[in-house]
């Protein structure tokens, strides 16, 4: 079985970065995945000045038109880390909302696929041929707490 997640309103859409769900990291709490996701992008560059900005828009949506913004150049290391920001930002998510943590954890080890429609990279595109990092981003936190959860449980 595949469980794919799209739209926050969906079934499962807590896994969505545009999930109402807030984490505090870099000192700072992020009204969402999406803002702080966002933001990483420009950090250390000349373009820095935008990311208190991202930081205070009220929708993801918001966040997400500021950071894909192509006149904007974004970090020159961003490819080599968009992977690693995005599974810092969604582990601490899931540490944080124990709810959703719960939610996460009873998939099992059940397929995750984020259902979008025109992203190839994080969902699985339209055609369903799509890299679907954001659900394997999902499926690594997963098993990191419920591995932490299990030893901590039984020692």
């Amino acid at each position: 079985m595949t469980i794919y997640f799209y739209k926050v309103n969906e079934p499962y859409g807590c896994f969505s970065n545009f999930s109402p769900h807030g984490v505090f990291l870099q000192g700072k709490h992020w009204q969402t995945v999406e803002h702080y996701y966002q933001a990483q992008k420009f950090v250390g560059t000349a373009e820095a000045a935008i990311i208190p900005v991202i930081h205070a828009v009220k929708t993801p949506e918001e966040a997400a038109a500021l950071g894909r913004d192509c006149t904007r150049p974004v970090r020159p290391d961003w490819e080599q880390v968009k992977i690693s920001v995005m599974r810092e930002a969604v582990l601490q998510k899931f540490l944080t909302h124990k709810d959703i943590q719960a939610i996460l954890l009873a998939t099992g080890d059940t397929l995750l696929v984020e259902n979008s429609p025109t992203d190839y990279y994080w969902g699985c595109g339209v055609d369903k041929t799509g890299q679907n990092h954001l659900g394997q981003v999902l499926m690594s936190v997963r098993e990191q707490i419920r591995t932490v959860y299990t030893a901590n449980n039984y020692c």
